[in-house]
């Protein structure tokens, strides 16, 4: 429908003509009529336009705009004047027709192809609407339910490999989630299944493993929160699986083992474990580390010594403190906790209780 649809405005106003999402993504092209230019040219081939593009033309106002957009040429840019025409229905832009402009492109002529304008809209209206309602069946997917799963998986056309993203939603701030690309699935109201659950609902992804980790940036950098991404599953009815790790690896996000705001589950390491304690068991766990809490600095050393496995040279070097000072802070650190971190199980249980109190 949209291809028809495309062609048919070209082969009425005589000029080359795009249709592309809120993203920027390629959904058709007319075949090309006179001069192109770099832009048009890209975004064919690579069937998207860059983040430079799109912020270029995003200056001009078209993500706002009612109407049409005139943008002049620039001949310094190597762009070609062209008319953007929002896809707009009932109040809501869903994409955008650009059409290269030699000149000839008067208003009245655009007046001509407003009803094939207007049905693309209702066409990419209808898909993010069936986006939405193919979304909804995540949580059937998402489910430890054998037969949910089934009945989710005869309703949905995925192939694998796929991974499951959550995403902690902002109050305050939506995502646009119909400019993600068109095989990923998303439910933006997905209750949480933690152990810590706030009563906020997560966004809930499940995209091809290819670029599960760039989506998750993405959409982490649309809502301004924390992002978790589960391990790949070569079979779909795995998917389940990818969405726990995914939920598990979201409460250690924007925390450890580095303050980045997304968080791979494969990256984990020892968080594995601990990110899937109740908040009682994670308390009880971080209590171990007695009077160190109270002192940031000791907690840091003794940390870093442990990481280290015990390697005093390299501990003090990463410190910056000479050895006799970070011998004189680990007997402190012993005598705050009554452990001896020569003993191995004594190492062992302070080492994950100051893990464990970093996800407190």
């Amino acid at each position: 429908m949209l291809q028809e649809t495309i062609d048919e405005i070209a082969d009425v106003l005589g000029a080359s003509a795009t249709l592309e999402d809120r993203a920027f993504q390629l959904l058709a092209y007319a075949a090309q009529s006179g001069d192109i230019d770099v832009v048009r040219q890209e975004s064919i081939l690579r069937r998207r336009a860059s983040d430079g593009v799109r912020a270029y033309f995003e200056g001009y106002g078209i993500a706002t705009a009612r109407g049409r957009v005139r943008i002049p040429a620039d001949a310094e840019l190597g762009v070609l004047a062209r008319v953007c025409v929002p896809l707009r229905h009932q109040g809501v832009t869903y994409g955008y027709l650009w059409l290269l402009d030699d000149g000839t492109l008067t208003e009245e002529r655009l007046d001509s192809v407003s009803g094939l304008v207007a049905r693309a809209a209702t066409v990419l209206a209808q898909e993010a609407r069936r986006r939405r309602d193919l979304g909804g069946h995540l949580r059937e997917l998402f489910s430890a339910d054998a037969e949910e799963r089934s009945w989710a998986l005869s309703r949905l056309d995925l192939r694998g490999p796929v991974t499951a993203i959550a995403v902690r939603a902002s109050a305050d701030r939506v995502a646009p989630l119909w400019t993600l690309p068109r095989d990923v699935l998303a439910d933006p109201g997905f209750p949480d299944p933690g152990p810590a659950d706030r009563g906020e609902p997560l966004v809930a992804l499940l995209a091809p493993a290819a670029h599960a980790w760039e989506l998750a940036v993405r959409i982490q950098a649309m809502y301004g929160t924390a992002a978790g991404v589960g391990d790949a599953r070569a079979d779909p009815e795995e998917a389940w699986r990818s969405w726990r790790e995914a939920v598990h690896a979201l409460r250690v996000a924007g925390r450890v083992p580095q303050p980045a705001p997304v968080a791979a589950w494969s990256d984990l390491g020892v968080y594995r474990t601990l990110a899937r304690l109740t908040p009682e068991a994670l308390r009880e766990l971080a209590a171990e580390t007695g009077g160190l809490a109270a002192d940031p600095e000791l907690a840091r050393t003794v940390e870093g010594y442990l990481d280290r496995a015990g390697h005093v040279q390299e501990t003090a070097a990463a410190l910056g403190v000479h050895r006799q000072t970070l011998y004189y802070r680990l007997g402190k650190a012993e005598r705050l906790t009554g452990r001896d971190l020569a003993d191995g199980e004594d190492r062992l249980v302070v080492h994950l209780a100051l893990k464990a109190a970093r996800l407190l």
